[in-house]
């Protein structure tokens, strides 16, 4: 088995790009994501994509291989949104460890597929582990700024199901990403340390911040030095950052990142900003071109898309990371 910690080392990996852009390209109706098993759910379910790793699962699979194929080497589980925080919105919390089960063994089935048919370029899962919609930092209430939605307890309880379904479906590596509170990350790393602990598991852990603004920093608040320092003391495989922004006004917050951290580096920008209509319209090859200042100033080791981004994004990406070099880790 490869280890992606060796392939690292070796070269930049690049990352799939986005699941909602693909499935939204299915155009399935609510009868699609009810399929048979939750035809008599009491509540809509259009929307709830997590849910279609469940009841179009042939249609999650041919995205993975599509990403696969266009030169990613690593697919995101499609459970962004599932913990029982997420489901709770589709009276679909007794779901959450099959949702995640079988997301991982749907990307895992395809990982090992591609690997077979060309062993020399391993493919890796990251279970994908979503912010939730729920926030420990902030209150949602202006005139009770002291209240909070969630606590940190209940946050962990959460994403230890997650973790625990992800783990078992047979994913390589998590990742946390889409970090706009700290705490909530925090709250998924110490649920990971927890059952590492009990059950002896290593996977490696990756964390991914947003940068919500021009301000750089995230919604919390946290410049990216204060994200860097709130996460580190985990031994990570990688930090980055991911969504919010482009390309490039993501590019002066990963550089002060990539000079700051002894971690792998990683980013996944969205398709530029989104226009009036909440759609992204830069194309594959405008984006190449952000993204080769990454590559050829050194800043990253793993790289791909979010928001709007699509096989043909991800192929030129891909072309572009096997011309560069990955970024040398500073010693401490």
């Amino acid at each position: 088995m490869t280890h992606i910690e060796d392939v690292l080392e070796k070269r930049i990996l690049v990352l799939d790009g986005a699941m909602g852009t693909m499935i939204q390209g299915f155009g399935f109706e609510e009868a699609d994501f009810r399929g048979e098993q939750f035809k008599n759910h009491p509540c809509p379910l259009k929307g709830n994509n997590d849910l279609l790793s469940l009841t179009q699962p042939e249609a999650i699979k041919a995205i993975h291989r599509q990403y696969f194929e266009a030169g990613a080497d690593i697919v995101e589980t499609n459970t962004f949104s599932s913990t029982s925080i997420g489901m709770a919105d589709y009276q679909m919390e007794d779901q959450v460890y099959d949702l995640n089960l079988q997301s991982a063994k749907i990307a895992r089935e395809v990982a090992d597929e591609l690997t077979a048919i060309q062993p020399d370029k391993p493919r890796f899962v990251a279970g994908s582990i979503g912010p939730t919609n729920k926030t420990a930092s902030m209150s949602p209430d202006v005139n009770d700024p002291g209240y909070r939605a969630i606590t940190f307890k209940e946050l962990v309880a959460a994403y230890r199901e997650q973790v625990e379904g992800l783990v078992a479906g047979g994913v390589d590596l998590l990742l946390i990403e889409t970090v706009f509170d700290t705490l909530n990350a925090k709250a998924a790393l110490f649920a990971i340390d927890e059952l590492k602990a009990e059950q002896g598991w290593t996977h490696p852990v990756m964390v991914s911040g947003t940068i919500t603004d021009a301000s750089g920093r995230t919604l919390s608040g946290q410049t990216v030095e204060a994200f860097l320092i709130a996460v580190e003391h985990i031994p990570l495989l990688s930090v980055g950052f991911n969504c919010a922004l482009g390309a490039d006004q993501l590019y002066p917050y990963l550089k002060r990142l990539s000079e700051q951290s002894g971690f792998y580096i990683s980013a996944h920008p969205n398709a530029g900003l989104p226009n009036a209509f909440g759609a992204y319209d830069q194309t594959p090859e405008e984006m190449q071109k952000l993204i080769g200042s990454y590559l050829s100033d050194g800043l990253v080791n793993i790289v791909g898309g979010c928001c709007g981004t699509t096989p043909e994004h991800i192929r030129l990406i891909a072309d572009l990371a096997t011309k560069y070099t990955p970024r040398k880790r500073p010693r401490s």
